[in-house]
């Protein structure tokens, strides 16, 4: 166990001072994820209408929780494992006693606690330009909240690591994130709410993982009628289903990069 911790925080503390190396870069990539922003404009100035189920004030705090979850579970394993297999880069990771996916783990992460004082300051910007959107989380909700968007965060990063072993097979597997993605902007509650869909839409869609990666985690921060159960247990499931795939994928994957010559 002591051993393990070690291991831990060395992984942290040498991919932190890594990502603060290049904050130059990690502000980019904040920035990059204000999109959620210029949407709440839109829908703000959409809801002006009464035509629609949420007030002005609502859409911005959905919005806001929407860029909070973001900044908690953007990934981009499926690019950097894709390099590693195609320069060969892994071969000397299978060398090492630890499992080539805890250095992109640990790197996610530390890379979370180098953007935060970003996020923070984008934060306090938004509210002092919007104080009526000002709202403090319940204590149930800010703990739901928390743990939904940790199970968010390993669940995107699960997935795509699940696709990023195609690069065993295929030299561009990032394509196939580039694809699910469509679905994922679409079906996460990025664009909108999903009460902004048809009840039977909502319904299928809630059956899919995609809501969870930021719908839900988002909707336990801002107090939206969610069921909290069904939204945790749902995320639990997908990922024992990703995590078994992966599985076989990886034990697949070795014998052919073996197979290559690696």
């Amino acid at each position: 166990m002591q051993r393990r911790g070690r291991i831990v925080r060395t992984l942290l503390s040498v991919y932190y001072a890594y990502m603060v190396e290049y904050r130059a870069e990690l502000l980019l990539w904040v920035l990059s994820g204000t999109f959620p922003l210029i949407l709440m404009g839109i829908w703000a100035q959409a809801s002006e209408s009464g035509l629609l189920t949420f007030q002005s004030e609502e859409f911005v705090r959905y919005f806001l929780a929407v860029f909070i979850v973001r900044q908690f579970t953007v990934v981009w394993v499926i690019w950097e494992f894709e390099r590693e297999v195609l320069e060969g880069k892994l071969s000397a990771y299978l060398l090492q006693p630890i499992d080539p996916v805890w250095r992109h783990f640990f790197g996610h992460i530390a890379e979370r606690f180098a953007r935060l004082p970003f996020a923070f300051i984008l934060i306090a910007l938004f509210f002092w330009l919007y104080p009526q959107a000002l709202w403090v989380p319940s204590p149930v909700g800010l703990g739901l909240g928390l743990a939904a968007i940790a199970l968010a965060f390993s669940l995107r990063f699960l997935m795509q690591y699940t696709f990023a072993l195609c690069a065993f097979w295929t030299e561009r597997a990032s394509a196939i994130e580039q694809f699910w993605f469509l679905f994922y902007l679409f079906l996460s509650g990025m664009i909108a709410p999903l009460e902004m869909f048809p009840d039977a839409v909502r319904e299928a869609v809630l059956w899919t993982p995609f809501p969870y990666l930021i719908y839900f985690p988002a909707s336990l921060l801002v107090g939206l009628p969610v069921d909290p159960w069904r939204g945790l247990f749902t995320m639990l499931g997908w990922g024992a289903f990703f995590f078994l795939v992966n599985r076989w994928l990886w034990r697949r994957g070795l014998r052919q990069y073996s197979g290559m010559g690696a």
